[in-house]
């Protein structure tokens, strides 16, 4: 079985979650977020198939999510706008995102992890 690992190349979480994909055996298709965006559906699938709240979602620490000032303003967003809004730069996206049959993960949990491969 393979997964899709999105990721950004010069994280070191997202290097420290390939490693441990590599140490697991584990097959994955690497998608690089900068520069394969997820989009607006695949964002939309994969949020409702997590389970998570879409702030997950949400790369909380960026500059960029600093500079849009989205702590204050997603509050107020619907979540259609919250789709548009994550799948217009790869910047704002938690990262890495693990994507299985099992299920889907924001960020780099080993023991998340466990449970989907």
């Amino acid at each position: 079985m393979e997964y899709l690992l999105i990721e950004y190349p010069k994280c070191s979480t997202c290097k420290k979650a390939k490693q441990w994909l590599e140490e697991h055996q584990a097959a994955f298709e690497d998608r690089n977020i900068k520069e394969q965006n997820p989009t607006k559906e695949e964002l939309k699938e994969w949020h409702e198939k997590s389970g998570l709240d879409i702030k997950r979602f949400f790369n909380t620490s960026g500059m960029l999510y600093r500079e849009m000032e989205l702590k204050d303003r997603l509050p107020n967003m619907s979540l259609e706008e919250k789709y548009d809004l994550l799948s217009t730069d790869g910047m704002l996206v938690k990262r890495p995102i693990l994507v299985t049959e099992k299920g889907i993960t924001t960020g780099f949990k080993p023991e998340e992890w466990e449970k989907l491969i």
